[in-house]
């Protein structure tokens, strides 16, 4: 791997993105994490985004964030009108993951890149997840108001059924999954179908917020089957979420005129799932769909590190803390990485699936994820899969030591499940 090792400035430094012109050609760079904390990946992601918008004209930054949480941020950098708002944006737990100090710059240059843009040109910030329950349907309901008053009614009582779990929707699926509770599944399809018999005449009136609305409509109905799903096995709620991410995705690039996205989610999201043990054991994630659907359209990059500190959280719901990294296991892809001897570098073997790269990218072994929720003393047993590495990305990032992003506020830890690998 040594030889094929490319030497990297600080993700801070101004040509930090300049090794990374050969990932232009693409329509869809999807770009990972090791962990949802750790400062250096959020800002590479960010200069290498602003090189593929600046110099290559990619449209869409995608981020695995709830579609309302994030519609407050590209209302900020499109200089658009806020759209319907129910509670704060990121307050459900964990609210680092987005409100940090490195996302907020991001979006300030952003905002500013788009200012002399016309309105229809605009760089978009889109969410693709999928637990803004009572969000969506608060902005779905609004919708309604303003266009058609009687259907905002109809909806009210449809979506009438998931209110009083809104803020809590575990609970509906604990209580459709161990008692004779009525689902609400054919209430919030009906409530779709019922939208997209319009599309036509609301798409003509005001294309970009039917298109809104009719995400949120998608994310209650979607959400719905979730939260059902986390009852009957990890596997299924992971490849529902996984799928609505990639129809999200695949809507906005239809929805914008010459669309090329960037992506930023966890590794375990980005990496193609059918060459690690998820994929082994019947999950599927984003990586996989689009890596099907787009071929070598596509560039799948990954992240890793050795140690350093990292924001995270003990448990579920608990209190953000900045935690030691533990160094990677002497049998993990991490430790291949190390040995190399370099504190940042980039290896890309897009081109270069032959030879001494591709026989050692592609042995089995350990990789490390680390989601939300951190737990050095079960390392081994809680944050470590198999993967072929050559097979799973394009390319990696490595940073052999990292620090934690810097949060913005108190945090309010409450609201989605936990999901393995802890929070991803």
């Amino acid at each position: 791997m040594r030889p094929h090792a490319g030497a990297l400035p600080s993700p801070d430094a101004p040509d930090f993105a300049d090794a990374f012109e050969q990932f232009s050609d693409a329509r869809v760079v999807l770009m990972g994490e090791a962990t949802h904390g750790t400062h250096e990946f959020y800002a590479a992601r960010a200069a290498i985004s602003k090189m593929l918008v600046e110099r290559h004209g990619f449209t869409i930054i995608a981020v695995e964030g709830d579609w309302p949480d994030i519609a407050r941020l590209d209302d900020y950098v499109r200089h658009a009108g806020p759209r319907p708002r129910l509670g704060q944006p990121f307050a459900r737990f964990p609210t680092w993951m987005w409100r940090n100090q490195e996302m907020l710059s991001f979006i300030d240059w952003l905002r500013g890149f788009n200012a002399d843009l016309p309105e229809d040109r605009r760089v978009s910030l889109r969410g693709l997840d999928i637990y803004s329950l009572g969000e969506s349907i608060h902005a779905v309901t609004r919708y309604l108001d303003r266009h058609a008053p009687a259907e905002a009614e109809k909806a009210r009582e449809r979506y009438g059924c998931l209110t009083p779990w809104q803020d809590d929707p575990q609970l509906y699926g604990r209580t459709t999954a161990t008692s004779r509770f009525a689902r609400c599944e054919d209430a919030v399809v009906q409530q779709l179908r019922d939208l997209l018999a319009r599309r036509m005449d609301w798409i003509a009136d005001d294309g970009e917020a039917f298109f809104d609305a009719e995400r949120n409509a998608r994310i209650v109905r979607a959400a719905e089957q979730y939260y059902r799903s986390i009852y009957r096995g990890a596997k299924e709620s992971w490849n529902l979420r996984d799928r609505h991410m990639f129809e999200t995705l695949q809507a906005l690039m239809a929805h914008h005129r010459d669309a090329r996205a960037v992506v930023w989610a966890h590794n375990s999201h980005v990496g193609n799932a059918a060459a690690t043990a998820m994929g082994w054991r019947g999950e599927f994630n984003i990586g996989e769909l689009v890596r099907t659907a787009y071929g070598t359209d596509a560039v799948l990059i990954g992240f890793g590190t050795d140690r350093g500190t990292v924001a995270a959280a003990s448990d579920w719901g608990g209190e953000m803390q900045v935690m030691q990294l533990r160094p990677a296991r002497d049998d993990s892809w991490e430790a291949a990485f190390r040995k190399i001897g370099l504190n940042r570098c980039l290896i890309d073997w897009r081109h270069n699936r032959d030879g001494d790269l591709a026989e050692a990218l592609g042995q089995a072994m350990l990789e490390r994820a680390v989601g939300v929720v951190y737990r050095p003393e079960t390392e081994l047993l809680s944050h470590y899969f198999e993967a072929v590495l050559g097979e799973q990305f394009d390319a990696y990032i490595w940073f052999e030591e990292t620090r934690a992003v810097t949060p913005l506020g108190s945090e309010r830890p409450h609201g989605a499940p936990e999901i393995w690998p802890f929070g991803l």
